[in-house]
């Protein structure tokens, strides 16, 4: 009897132990592809901010004007710059691929791409104050209308057209060299510089001049 009676007292114990460590019922967790997950990018292994596919550029006219200033060959402020992300192809046609014609676009990715003047220029033949703006396109099969817009600091997928300051149409090329990463520089010129807008084999130039 000693015996029986000590087994039902280890059975009772074991039982204890097991409610004790056996975990509270939960719902069956939904499948990993019903989650919604961040649209991260593919290269993000970056443990402060992932890293991002369309990274951010300027460009300055006079060209390089920072290391220009830095070897001790600028002394005044430089005339105009533009700050833009840059996207790729990806293997993507730029029409009816990324973009379409006849509808705004940004002028490159993520926040509107923006134009610095530190010295009065002329966009044809409109003075341009010293200023920061937004500079966004609506591109067309034969030329691009290019947006000046006062509107700051946004996201670049939509345009307030209220705050609209200029708009000018300018031939666009193509079959010219391929471009797979989305650019925008300043070329100097005989009345001040261009604005060269280049992707895929289409080439567009925003001319200012520099009085």
């Amino acid at each position: 009897m000693n015996y029986l009676k000590g087994g039902v007292i280890l059975l009772l114990a074991i039982w204890q132990l097991m409610a004790c460590n056996r975990k509270p019922d939960r719902k069956e967790a939904p499948p990993q592809n019903d989650i919604i997950q961040p649209q991260l990018p593919a290269n993000s292994g970056n443990p402060y901010e992932p890293v991002d596919i369309s990274p951010m550029d300027m460009s300055y006219f006079p060209a390089h004007y920072p290391l220009r200033k830095l070897a001790g060959k600028m002394t005044g402020p430089p005339v105009m710059r533009v700050i833009y992300s840059r996207p790729h192809l990806q293997g993507r046609a730029l029409f009816n691929g990324v973009l379409k014609y006849g509808e705004p676009w940004r002028l490159g990715a993520n926040e509107a791409t923006e134009l610095d003047v530190f010295r009065p220029v002329l966009l044809d033949d409109k003075k341009i104050n010293p200023g920061r703006y937004t500079l966004y396109a609506i591109p067309h099969e034969k030329n691009w209308i290019f947006v000046l817009n006062s509107s700051l600091d946004d996201w670049g997928l939509k345009q307030d057209s209220t705050k609209d300051l200029q708009r000018i149409a300018v031939p666009v090329t193509t079959g010219n060299p391929r471009i797979e990463y989305f650019t925008m520089v300043f070329k100097r010129t005989d009345q001040g510089a261009d604005l060269l807008v280049a992707w895929d084999d289409q080439l567009a130039k925003i001319p200012f001049v520099i009085k």
